[in-house]
């Protein structure tokens, strides 16, 4: 458990590195927790002037949240599973509002918590091998971890295209979807964080190794996505693709069908809504809406089809559209006895 996540001083820096390559550093409990507490320690520590946070080498930065346990603490209706997502939540927003730069250098897969504890972050620095995603429609949950906040803010519709159908993005994209602040090539990532140890001039350091990415796809798409997804319900985004004749139309339309129905209508909301949300309110209601999924079945049954038993075939329930009532979407969005922010 100790050695999950490490942490150490390196000149100016707080270094904080995922250590779990073999679960692709899947954020737990115990990371959360040890986390925080060291983050706010060092906010009063004057020999910390800015805080890094990268992972140890391997495929991933951090692919999610600790699927596997969550799914069988909620299966079991064990505490611990809304713990997480408690101190998850309050994490993010710590990280959001840091008093110190907080510079994650991020590189190969980053999804879900891993997402969380780094793209919330002041300066978000990505590589050559970074593959983001917010899968979560596919696992009938949403895209949580403050994407009720940064995913509206991304050009045009992007962010509700993201949030939909959880598509990947390479380094070029995630730049012009306004998601990283930096592109540095992966074999500079060593000497970059040593830079950055040793300076405190965090800015005039990330200029000197920031360079241009290779152009991604979204810059061709932008106009397709803003005439498709900012469309104003999830059954009008079905319309629109149904009678286009173009094969980007068709491939998404498939991709959207095999999500969660109620994952669907919950994030469009979820991120309609966020367009105006202060980052504090976001989470509130993103606490709100994995509470009620926590009651509910898709969750589990995503998580079993695509991780657990991994059969790719998921039984929603409801299994379509047509069979969900407003009013049951309402109660997703509910006011808590317990709010986010009430302890």
């Amino acid at each position: 458990m100790e050695t999950e996540v490490l942490f150490e001083t390196k000149g100016n820096a707080g270094v904080i590195t995922l250590n779990r390559p073999k679960a692709l550093n899947a954020v737990t409990l115990n990371i959360v927790q040890r986390m925080s507490d060291q983050l706010k320690a060092w906010v009063n520590d004057d020999k910390v002037k800015h805080v890094i946070i990268k992972a140890v080498k391997g495929r991933a930065f951090s692919a999610g949240g600790d699927i596997v346990q969550l799914y069988e603490w909620g299966q079991n209706q064990d505490p611990r599973f809304m713990a997480f997502y408690h101190l998850e939540y309050h994490l993010n927003t710590l990280i959001k509002n840091y008093p110190k730069p907080y510079i994650a250098l991020i590189d190969g897969i980053v999804m879900g918590g891993g997402v969380g504890v780094s793209f919330n972050g002041s300066h978000r620095i990505v590589g050559d091998n970074v593959m983001f995603a917010m899968p979560e429609t596919g696992i009938g949950l949403f895209p949580d971890v403050g994407g009720t906040y940064f995913l509206p803010r991304c050009p045009g519709a992007i962010g509700m295209y993201l949030g939909l159908t959880g598509a990947r993005l390479k380094a070029g994209d995630t730049m012009f979807a306004g998601l990283a602040t930096h592109y540095v090539p992966s074999r500079k990532f060593v000497e970059l964080e040593d830079a950055v140890c040793q300076s405190n001039d965090i800015a005039q350091v990330l200029e000197s190794f920031t360079q241009t990415p290779e152009q991604g796809v979204l810059p061709g798409q932008l106009e397709w996505i803003d005439d498709v997804f900012s469309l104003g319900s999830v059954n009008e985004i079905y319309a629109k693709l149904e009678i286009s004749k173009d094969e980007l139309s068709a491939k998404t339309l498939k991709i959207l069908k095999t999500k969660s129905p109620t994952s669907l209508l919950i994030t469009h909301r979820q991120l309609t809504l966020g367009k105006t949300l202060k980052f504090e309110d976001a989470m509130a209601l993103e606490y709100r809406l994995v509470s009620r999924i926590a009651q509910a079945s898709d969750f589990f049954e995503g998580t079993r089809a695509v991780v657990i038993d991994k059969d790719m075939a998921p039984k929603w329930q409801p299994k379509s559209l047509s069979e969900i009532e407003p009013h049951q979407i309402d109660t997703y969005f509910a006011p808590l006895d317990t709010e986010l922010w009430d302890d």
